[in-house]
């Protein structure tokens, strides 16, 4: 192998194959049938895989039916193109944060967890910073050297916490625990030093319409037809790839089902929010965002890096892989991520105040991450995570809004609902170790 720090495509491959044992088959292609085999022996192997502990999708899908049966009929208005829309809206600063915390969980080492308690009151500093930095002659910065302003602070707060616990050793959880009192420390400085108030709004309309602006009608469907033909293109060259290589493939009656099934959840989508405001064009910007990461993970040498580094990281050390690199990169891409969460949030309420990053934010993020189906173990989960997780989050904080519950009941239930899901994840990690998976 080479010095630390150097790799190639070879070495990854290692890693991966010392992280997941081939008894049973790899936990990547569990659920795929051979290219010469039928949707009936295809349904076998994923039910096998998901016996195996292997549940995909499968808790989020049926959680969403659970939430929208109980509050659809519990409230009137949950079910209403109103709310649909609203949805898309509070779930964006969620959805964000929580983009970065799943690449921090994914580099946790098995019984380790790698965390962020401070990601809620770094994403209030951006918010913060872009809000002073934009305030007319004073010092009056452009709208986009604002927005670049507090990214390129909130990206060096998380490679402040990467340094502090890769070269100091000290945990995660007790970096960004002091990182919690003292970003929330400077929230609370600086929204009173320059605020009588303690709140400061934002003037400039282009800051405000980040996360408040919606999308033309044909714009919509446009943008929606766009995504469910990229997708299926994505399946069938994936097919198409892997049939090339001589691996497991899924039969194309599942390929086009699932494509129909994306499409009728996507244009149903656009339907329903043209309906009321339109798609609003933060959902956009996080489609975006999604994509790249989802790039970022899965197509590149360092995103396989990251997934050994959780997976395995010693074996990850001996394939010449610095470990510590990949986790000060990780750190600051969750700070980049809360940098562009502080911005969403602080253009949605127009403004920042003393209470910006606190209430349940934090909480709402790592379950975001958690229910979404990102692994606390490490080596486990996607990107597109987040946005499950902060949908079901969120739907579940809107429903108990609509029926009028105090702040004790909706702590009670995301709490309830964010230990249901870790041991939902425990449970599929100990099926997958006795099946040889992990």
């Amino acid at each position: 192998m080479g010095d630390e720090g150097s790799t190639d495509a070879y070495d990854v491959d290692e890693v991966m194959a010392t992280t997941k044992s081939p008894k049973g088959g790899s936990p990547r292609t569990a659920g795929f049938a051979a290219p010469t085999s039928g949707v009936g022996n295809y349904a076998r192997q994923r039910w096998e895989a998901i016996k195996a502990g292997e549940l995909g999708a499968l808790p989020i899908i049926l959680g969403l039916v659970v939430i929208v049966i109980i509050f659809g009929f519990a409230d009137d208005q949950f079910l209403t193109a109103r709310n649909f829309t609203n949805l898309l809206l509070q779930m964006a600063p969620v959805a964000a944060l929580a983009m970065g915390i799943v690449f921090i969980l994914l580099i946790a080492d098995g019984e380790v967890v790698s965390i962020d308690l401070s990601v809620a009151f770094v994403a209030a500093v951006g918010g913060v910073i872009m809000t002073l930095l934009q305030r007319p002659n004073d010092p009056g910065w452009p709208w986009w050297a604002a927005i670049l302003g507090a990214v390129l602070i909130t990206t060096a707060i998380g490679l402040l916490h990467a340094l502090i616990i890769t070269k100091l050793g000290v945990p995660s959880f007790i970096t960004t625990l002091a990182g919690f009192l003292v970003w929330s420390g400077v929230v609370l400085w600086l929204t009173t030093r320059f605020s009588t108030a303690g709140t400061i709004r934002i003037q400039d309309e282009r800051l405000v319409d980040i996360a408040n602006n919606f999308l033309s009608d044909g714009v919509g469907w446009v943008i929606g037809i766009a995504v469910v033909v990229g997708y299926a293109v994505s399946q069938f060259n994936t097919m198409r790839l892997r049939q090339s290589r001589g691996l497991d493939t899924k039969p194309v009656p599942v390929v086009i089902a699932q494509i129909v099934g994306i499409a009728a959840v996507t244009l149903g989508a656009v339907y329903v929010a043209n309906s009321d405001r339109g798609v609003p064009q933060i959902t956009i910007t996080l489609g975006v965002f999604l994509l790249f990461w989802t790039f970022i993970t899965t197509r590149t040498a360092f995103g396989r890096h990251i997934y050994a580094v959780g997976g395995n990281p010693e074996a990850t050390r001996r394939a010449g892989i610095s470990v510590d690199n990949i986790r000060i990169a990780v750190f600051a891409i969750n700070g980049f991520m809360a940098g562009v969460g502080g911005v969403i949030l602080a253009s949605r309420l127009r403004s920042v105040a003393t209470n910006t990053g606190g209430g349940n934010l934090l909480l709402n993020v790592i379950a975001a991450a958690v229910i979404g189906g990102t692994s606390l173990f490490g080596g486990s989960g996607r990107v597109v995570s987040a946005l499950y997780g902060a949908l079901v989050i969120t739907a579940i904080q809107n429903g108990m809004d609509l029926l009028g519950l105090n702040s004790g009941i909706k702590f009670i239930v995301t709490g309830i609902v964010l230990l249901l899901a870790v041991m939902v994840d425990s449970v599929s990690k100990r099926r997958r170790a006795v099946r040889g998976l992990t």
